[in-house]
């Protein structure tokens, strides 16, 4: 071979060895979409997540990135989102809420969808074929509901005298729908009788005044992503009409709620980030079971209880597993 040829091959091959270290890293880079309602990258189950995956060794912006598309509580821009997500294209994608994993399955059917939190059975949605074998690109961890019944009797237990109960639900959200029913079998057993109060948009949670609660002797919100993101708001109508209210995520009652009860959600999506790791580990999204975490809250805001001078049985507050003061 002569001389100049043997320069010009090795020159080339010496050129071509950065390009090809550079896919390789690039390669070894996962991209991860956060499909969420809420309004910042800093809530409560996407920071819960985020440390998650920082335990199981990733690195941000060297093994992985996160694109966070939020709809700052603006259901109706999820499906939106979810496109973009698929175009990118991310691995994964994990969903904030019920709406988010319909609108992301919608948008896909071949990239993996884990559920952080999703209400409403799965199976029963289209999202699987069952629990135990999803089957499809869905899986993750799923919220439980049918807990009004719960919230409803802590309610009445805090205040026996109650008798009239307004239910503040979404409805357009798949969690309220299904919910209202049991809700009110549940309040015909008790001798509460419910009013419902509707808001499908945050425009529409602002307008709620608190006359909206005059005559109601307490108030019980339904689980809903968009009430998650804007729960200071109906904080506030509560507080302003001094209705002792039930909350069903705790963060509402480290908000100021009054009481709260429901499964945790960042411990869902702490379990979330382990079923992403599974899958961009080469696990198959349909032969992950899906589950859901077995931690609950029941939380009590005594600081909010003094400043509505409302008094609570001692007994129930015992039954609390963390008490606010």
């Amino acid at each position: 071979m002569r001389r100049r040829e043997f320069i010009t091959l090795v020159s080339g091959a010496a050129a071509a060895w950065p390009l090809a270290a550079r896919a390789q890293q690039t390669a070894k880079v996962s991209r991860v979409g956060i499909l969420s309602p809420a309004a910042s990258e800093t809530a409560a189950t996407l920071t819960a997540f985020r440390q998650a995956i920082r335990d199981l060794g990733y690195i941000e912006g060297q093994t992985i990135a996160l694109d966070f598309r939020l709809s700052k509580g603006i259901m109706g821009a999820l499906p939106a989102l979810a496109a973009e997500l698929v175009r990118i294209p991310v691995n994964v994608i994990v969903t904030d809420s019920t709406s988010g994993t319909l609108d992301a399955f919608a948008a896909t059917r071949t990239i993996p969808i884990v559920m952080g939190a999703s209400g409403g059975d799965p199976v029963a949605l289209g999202l699987a074929k069952s629990l135990s074998r999803p089957g499809g690109n869905v899986t993750g961890t799923q919220l439980l509901t049918g807990l009004s019944d719960k919230r409803l009797q802590l309610l009445k237990q805090a205040f026996p005298g109650a008798q009239r109960v307004a239910v503040l639900a979404n409805p357009t959200g798949a969690i309220s729908v299904s919910e209202m029913p049991k809700a009110e079998m549940a309040a015909s057993r008790i001798g509460l009788r419910l009013v419902s109060l509707a808001a499908s948009t945050p425009a529409e949670l602002r307008a709620l005044a608190p006359a909206a609660l005059s005559g109601s002797d307490g108030l019980l919100v339904m689980p809903d992503a968009m009430f998650w993101n804007n729960r200071a708001t109906i904080i506030g109508v509560a507080s302003k009409a001094r209705v002792p209210a039930v909350y069903p995520e705790r963060e509402y009652a480290d908000d100021g709620g009054l009481i709260a009860y429901g499964p945790n959600v960042p411990a869902h999506f702490r379990l979330a980030a382990g079923y992403v790791d599974r899958i961009l580990r080469g696990a198959n999204p349909g032969d992950l079971p899906i589950n859901a975490t077995s931690q609950f809250d029941f939380v009590v805001n005594l600081r909010t209880a003094h400043a509505l001078g409302l008094a609570l049985p001692p007994d129930f507050v015992s039954a609390a597993n963390e008490v606010i003061e």
